[in-house]
């Protein structure tokens, strides 16, 4: 308000005045004088007394662009002023422009005239009511979790379930399927319908719980059924989550596994409860953009990663997870300050000096963090021994190409086993050796490590030490083993398992997300805790 009357001419202008007529004659007429050395006498004989502005003489429609212009929170609290305002304030130009500036509706409202719907309506009773559930979302399904975003799509607040592709095709989109939807077409209140299923919408409800939670149902779970009962409804959810039959599925344990998911997730009906989670925050100095990925994960399938960086080291975290790893649990983590030299391509195919690599670098970890331990906290995080010292980067923490190799791979050739290979029938073909790329290096799998996805990149930038989390079924016994992060490019990295010979390869979800942004760097932090500890 004070900017608007500064604009009409009241406010420090006439304090200006008062101030003058408090002064004496003398006084006035010399700061007349210094004011207004050069005034035309013409000017001053038609001036006449100074002009007395308000905002509610100024005419309706500039009064229209003033409000449309202050946020739409703030213009309630407007409408009390006076009569004049508030009836003001029932102009839909105002509200339309707000539903486009701060929700994004690029929809013509005007159709909305035909439904009896204002624009003040869609903002107050659909859009800023609902504006909390707007983002990024996990759902409590045991440890599966999942990935909701909840979008303003036109005129309609939508739940888009993120489904990975099928299995193992880790470079195709992300695949989309609406969970629920809220709209205000025809009533004065918004409508909530649940879009599980396949016969259509139907009635549902949104609770919001407390801040950054909240859940929905669905009023009506017949319109889940189908008339071939559970087989049907089985095969359809096979069809559309795994893209095969169960007869093409010729692993018994693959089997299993799904068969354990569908039971699982299909008992909830899409009555589920919602927890916020947050991208994580970038810093100019990460070794790539953190974000969501899809990685492979054996005969569970492809599952959703969150990668982060924390300084000296990068977290992957499952967004989507299974039975072994669920949910929420911290799946690799990759030691920043650990960075490992990979050789020629015909010394990279031997396992055995992997393993040896690999071995001999947790082992230098260990004497670290027990010297650390040794010296003391004011060691500092992640210090080395002298001898090693020189050859990684102090803090602050700096990209890693700067600091030399911690270890590197041996030049002589290895027992490595084919046997694996021929079994899994997974395993990656004897390729030709590639020509390094600009900017990186040849890189093929060692023989005997499994991967699902053959076509994975036969260049690579770099490698690090990292530790992956394995359990066994129910998240029993939980360890973090030994293995190797590749980096191959701004979308893509690798890890190799070294207790499971096998190997994870990750892809960027390449998807813009509104809503997403932690408060603080703190705040995304205490969202992994928190996401970890429902699953723990």
């Amino acid at each position: 308000m004070a900017v608007c009357a500064r604009l009409c001419g009241v406010g420090q202008a006439r304090g200006c005045r008062r101030r003058q007529q408090r002064k004496g004659p003398a006084e006035a007429a010399g700061a007349a004088a210094e004011s207004e050395p050069d005034t035309d006498p013409e000017e001053e004989r038609i001036e006449g007394p100074p002009a007395r502005c308000s905002l509610l003489e100024l005419p309706p429609e500039l009064l229209v662009e003033i409000f449309a212009s202050l946020p739409g929170t703030d213009l309630p609290s407007l409408a009390q002023v006076c009569t004049k305002f508030r009836r003001i304030l029932n102009t839909d130009t105002i509200w339309r422009r707000r539903c486009r500036e701060e929700y994004g509706v690029c929809e013509n409202l005007r159709k909305l005239e035909i439904t009896g719907v204002s624009c003040r309506d869609v903002y107050a009773k659909l859009l800023h009511r609902y504006r909390h559930i707007l983002g990024l979302w996990q759902p409590d399904i045991g440890p599966y979790g999942g990935l909701l975003n909840v979008v303003v799509d036109g005129l309609f607040i939508i739940g888009w379930m993120y489904l990975p592709p099928h299995d193992p095709h880790v470079d195709d989109p992300m695949r989309f399927k609406p969970l629920f939807r809220i709209h205000l077409m025809e009533r004065k209140s918004a409508t909530v319908e649940c879009m599980y299923g396949h016969k259509g919408p139907h009635n549902g409800h949104i609770q919001i719980v407390k801040k950054d939670e909240f859940s929905t149902k669905c009023n009506q779970t017949d319109h889940h059924r189908m008339s071939g009962g559970r087989q049907e409804e089985f095969r359809t959810w096979l069809r559309e989550e795994w893209g095969r039959t169960l007869e093409d599925i010729f692993h018994e344990h693959m089997q299993e596994l799904i068969l354990m998911k569908f039971i699982y997730t299909s008992q909830y009906d899409n009555c589920l409860t919602y927890r916020r989670i947050y991208l994580p925050p970038t810093r100019p100095d990460d070794l790539i953009k953190p974000g969501l990925f899809k990685g492979t994960y054996g005969s569970h399938g492809l599952e959703i990663v969150m990668l982060s960086f924390h300084g000296k080291c990068a977290k992957g975290t499952k967004i989507t997870g299974d039975p072994n790893i669920p949910a929420g649990q911290q799946t690799v983590e990759i030691d920043l300050m650990h960075r490992i030299q990979l050789p020629d391509v015909e010394n990279l195919r031997n396992f055995n000096e992997l393993s040896r690599i690999i071995l001999e670098v947790r082992e230098q970890v260990r004497q670290e963090q027990q010297q650390q331990q040794q010296e003391g906290p004011e060691a500092g995080p992640g210090r080395a021994p002298p001898s090693a010292r020189e050859a990684l980067p102090e803090p602050p923490y700096q990209k890693p190409e700067q600091p030399a190799p911690a270890a590197s791979w041996g030049a002589e050739g290895g027992g490595g086993t084919e046997k694996g290979l021929e079994a899994s029938g997974d395993g990656p073909p004897a390729a030709p050796e590639p020509a390094p790329s600009e900017g990186g290096q040849p890189f093929v799998l060692p023989a005997g490590v499994i991967s699902r996805n053959e076509d994975y990149p036969r260049t690579c930038r770099m490698c690090f030490y990292g530790t992956g989390l394995i359990a066994g079924h129910g998240f029993t016994s939980p360890e973090r083993t030994p293995g190797v992060f590749i980096l191959f490019d701004e979308d893509r990295f690798g890890f190799i398992w070294l207790e499971l010979k096998s190997f994870s390869l990750y892809s960027r979800i390449k998807a813009t997300f509104q809503n997403a942004e932690p408060p603080s760097p703190e705040a995304f932090d205490e969202m992994l805790k928190n996401i970890q500890a429902l699953t723990t």
